[in-house]
């Protein structure tokens, strides 16, 4: 009789156990306590609590902050996910490392630093205050601070798959007379497609949530530079724990449902490759 094979972790019902603990705790609990505080609402005040004018006007500004924030990142990211991977140079490593800050740094910190920097009286602030271009307290500053805090995922996500991709593919492409925009477009980019979208879709989700970073450098002014998150904190400092917790259901509904399209859209992605491998 054949032996078990051993696991690292005990069996199957402990360990399903722990998981499920662990999800009830950390997310369920939330999002049940979050409906209960919608339960008393009716559908017609929860629709006026989510339209108010303020409240639709601070979407607009969040949604339109993390798409600038999220685009950025995809072609920054990009870039640096290409040179950490296929460069070598002095200092690597501390370039590497620092690909992950915004996740260790709080981001009251980086608001407050941002903020700092690109002030009026600011080191970057004023360079560019006299070509008329303001950062700090404008929609400009909130759109940086998002691409601050989720510039990792994009890293990240596609950095793994430059790596398990040889060199020698481009290079391939260029021998037999591709240029390098054709080398890129038609051999790496098709094989970077999915992690790219990944990662620039959950820095979008990302940035949706963020406060923090955001509070310090966007003015906060109502209709202009207001996001939902300052919204939700507003609500909650007036003791309204209900209109709070109708708009965060917004953010969160929209946050699930991205997600869910992300996971939705990788898998039939990996389904159709590994159908045409066949």
């Amino acid at each position: 009789m054949a032996a078990s094979p051993k696991r690292v972790l005990p069996g199957f019902g402990l360990s399903l156990g722990v998981t499920l603990l662990f999800i009830s705790l950390v997310l369920l609990l939330p999002l049940t306590s979050l409906v209960g505080q919608l339960s008393g609402l009716s559908l017609a005040e929860y629709w006026a609590i989510i339209t108010e004018g303020r409240v639709v006007a601070s979407y607009l500004v969040t949604i339109g902050a993390a798409a600038v924030a999220a685009l950025f990142n995809a072609l920054f990211g990009l870039l640096m996910a290409w040179v950490l991977v296929r460069y070598e140079f002095p200092g690597k490593r501390l370039l590497d490392a620092l690909m992950d800050l915004p996740f260790a740094l709080p981001t009251a910190v980086a608001g407050i630093t941002l903020a700092t920097l690109y002030s009026s009286n600011g080191w970057m602030g004023q360079l560019l205050a006299p070509l008329g271009f303001e950062v700090a307290y404008t929609w400009v500053g909130i759109a940086l601070a998002m691409g601050f805090t989720s510039i990792p995922f994009v890293v990240r996500t596609v950095q793994p798959v430059l790596e398990d991709m040889p060199g020698e593919v481009d290079e391939a492409a260029l021998t037999l007379g591709a240029s390098d925009a054709m080398a890129f477009r038609r051999v790496i980019l098709p094989h970077l497609w999915p992690a790219l979208v990944t990662g620039t879709g959950l820095a979008f989700v990302r940035s949706l949530g963020e406060f923090g970073a955001v509070i310090f450098i966007a003015g906060n002014m109502p209709y202009e530079t207001e996001i939902t998150s300052l919204m939700i904190f507003v609500k909650l400092q007036e003791y309204d724990y209900v209109g709070a917790s109708a708009i965060a259901s917004v953010v969160l509904a929209v946050s699930l449902l991205l997600l869910l399209v992300l996971n939705l859209w990788q898998g039939r992605f990996i389904r159709r490759l590994h159908g045409g491998k066949g």
